[in-house]
């Protein structure tokens, strides 16, 4: 079992920078591929970021690339998402995942195996 919980969400206005961060507990942390997904309202969860087990490796949806900033302490088994020059289209509920025993990147939520219970974030225009 692996357990993860997000933190740093609020309401922030445009072009303001947000902090998200997904503590895990259980299972050995650096085992796992994770990820960062959002939803907003009416619409379906969307990929933002994944990065693989020792963080050599990052990958990020159309929407947040250049902007949002993915990253892991393994010592720690914490995950980071950096968001900059915030956008009111950036609004939703942000979840981390994790694939348990894998590595590599992953875009499709079905294949992460837990998630986190969601950080709001929204920005105001």
């Amino acid at each position: 079992q692996v357990q993860l919980v997000e933190s740093g969400g609020g309401l922030v206005q445009a072009g303001a920078s947000l902090r998200l961060s997904c503590a895990a507990s259980g299972r050995t942390f650096s085992g796992h591929a994770i990820g960062w997904f959002r939803q907003a309202p009416g619409k379906e969860r969307e990929f933002v970021a994944a990065i693989t087990r020792i963080g050599g490796f990052t990958h990020y949806g159309d929407l947040v690339k250049g902007r949002f900033t993915i990253s892991r302490d393994n010592a720690k088994s914490t995950m980071s998402l950096q968001m900059n020059s915030l956008k009111p289209e950036d609004t939703a509920v942000y979840y981390c995942a994790a694939k348990l025993y894998t590595d590599g990147v992953y875009s499709r939520d079905s294949v992460y195996n837990y998630w986190g219970q969601g950080t709001q974030v929204t920005v105001s225009s």
